[in-house]
């Protein structure tokens, strides 16, 4: 996970998506980017959306979350962007993440483990 707001805030590595690249490529290059780690996409968990502002501007924003399997790297936090990044298992990732929507999905990562539902 990545803190930011001067590490008040806990969430999943996310950013924009390039032209021409796919949203499982942006995933794979923002966390490498944010964390200094490597996955594999296995799959997609959800799309999530809301709204923030940025100075005036009102931006509505969807984020396309995937499960990846680590493949290397050190967690090295991305100081232009990123205040903090750390591995958490997912019960602190639950209990740590600021936002409802990424609370939701990691619990739901914990019922697929669980269930044995995941590759």
């Amino acid at each position: 996970m990545i803190a930011t707001s001067g590490g008040a805030r806990w969430g999943l590595p996310k950013g924009h998506v390039f032209v021409g690249e796919t949203p499982e490529a942006a995933a794979q290059r923002e966390i490498e980017e944010e964390t200094g780690l490597t996955g594999e996409v296995l799959q997609p968990l959800e799309t999530i959306e809301y709204w923030f502002r940025a100075g005036r501007t009102r931006i509505h924003k969807f984020v396309d979350l995937y499960l990846l399997r680590y493949q290397q790297g050190e967690v090295v936090p991305q100081e232009a962007e990123v205040d903090d990044a750390r591995w958490f298992n997912l019960d602190e990732a639950i209990l740590t993440a600021s936002f409802p929507r990424e609370q939701a999905v990691l619990e739901r990562v914990r019922e697929m483990w669980r269930r044995g539902e995941l590759p």
